[in-house]
């Protein structure tokens, strides 16, 4: 009767167990994944379209124009 009594008293404390190793496999795999990657690199973003301008039928017909 050992193993059954037993295994309700202590079965939370194994699930806590269990999902900690599995997140900290996770956390592990990630930070492996970031290392291997490098660092990010951050890009310029520019608007293309100024907020304060009106859209002309030239810019929408001629893209490639800067």
């Amino acid at each position: 009767m050992g193993i059954h009594y037993d295994y309700k008293s202590t079965k939370g404390n194994k699930l806590m167990e269990k999902q900690a190793k599995r997140e900290r496999k996770l956390a592990e795999k990630k930070a492996k994944r970031l290392a291997k990657e490098g660092p990010k690199k951050e890009e310029n973003k520019t608007q293309s379209l100024d907020p304060n301008k009106p859209i002309s039928l030239d810019f929408l017909t001629n893209p490639n124009k800067e």
